[in-house]
């Protein structure tokens, strides 16, 4: 198959998944409405006051959109069905978490050890597939060197385990302003497409249908958002990124392309060790940090400009990190 003739696979995944959320979303946010399922946050920042009563879950339309738009490739590169795995198991985490939350008003949502056996088995299912179906080696490139990679053997999984809760946990905290964490995962999938692109890959059609997915919604999710992608929706970019990463044994290159949701993480994790060991001192205003910076006074269309420009910045640097080895 030629490259050309790949590339026109790439194109129509992204315009397919784009046109099903672009079309469709009207539909769901009118379902979403006559079912309540709207936006509920327990610590509310005043800026935020107007968005109660919004509706969330609207990332069971990119959900469908982004399986729909790669399932038909699936067979010309294995590698996509293992994204679809990891990305698909977790958007389900997220739906049955929203679902209690937001349909059947029960606070908590799934319990902590329901949502961290969910997890262990769909990440258990992700490693065995990605190793023994698409034949992905579980050792770790490392950047900037000619391909040099590590591994260590059984603890290779342990590794994978945490990174794909770091990486899912990152994104979800991301989302929390307006098209932020749309916009940022927007850069992060083009980062991953160009990598499919240059192993000569089909997965860079899963790559191409999450980017025409995240535009769809842009267009319902920008300032002042009409719907938000809810645990669904965030669970499910979480699981892309880990998975796509993972798909070219570049999990170490999500601390560079992924620096926002790396920095959103550490910020939760520093304000609430704070809080505990300083005796009721934090570090921020609010964590997440985007939080801390709306409440120093950025606009939210602020945070996600400079947000995904360092973004930006991170895949750059990553990009250079890998040229040795591509």
């Amino acid at each position: 198959m030629s490259i050309s003739a790949n590339m026109i696979f790439v194109l129509i995944s992204g315009a397919v998944s784009f046109a099903i959320v672009a079309l469709f979303m009207p539909l769901l946010i009118k379902r979403l409405k006559s079912l309540h399922a709207s936006n509920t946050e327990r610590d509310i920042m005043e800026s935020h006051v107007k968005k109660q009563g919004t509706p969330t879950m609207g990332g069971l339309l990119i959900y469908v959109a982004v399986v729909v738009a790669s399932v038909p490739f699936a067979g010309r590169d294995p590698r996509i069905g293992a994204v679809l795995l990891l990305s698909g198991g977790f958007g389900l985490v997220g739906f049955f978490d929203d679902y209690l939350k937001v349909v059947r008003r029960q606070s908590d949502g799934l319990m902590p050890k329901q949502k961290f056996a969910l997890q262990f088995v769909f990440t258990c299912i992700f490693a065995w597939y990605l190793i023994h179906v698409a034949g992905v080696s579980p050792a770790i490139k490392i950047p900037f060197t000619d391909g040099t990679s590590f591994s260590l053997g059984w603890f290779n999984f342990v590794i994978l385990y945490f990174a794909v809760l770091g990486t899912v946990n990152g994104v979800n905290f991301t989302d929390g302003v307006d098209g932020l964490v749309s916009s940022v995962t927007i850069i992060v999938s083009a980062f991953f497409l160009i990598v499919a692109r240059m192993h000569h890959s089909d997965a860079a059609v899963v790559c191409s249908a999450m980017i025409g997915a995240l535009l769809g919604f842009l267009i319902y999710n920008h300032h002042p958002a009409k719907i938000f992608m809810g645990d669904t929706g965030s669970l499910f970019l979480g699981g892309f990124v880990a998975g796509i990463a993972y798909a070219y044994q570049m999990p170490i290159f999500i601390i560079f392309v992924g620096i926002i949701y790396l920095t959103e993480v550490v910020s939760v994790i520093l304000q609430v060790a704070s809080f505990k060991l300083r005796h009721g001192k934090r570090i921020f205003k609010m964590a997440p940090i985007h939080h801390h910076f709306e409440l120093s006074g950025w606009s939210e269309k602020k945070v996600v400009a400079v947000f995904s420009l360092v973004t930006f910045l991170g895949c750059v640097v990553a990009w250079i990190g890998m040229m040795k080895f591509v």
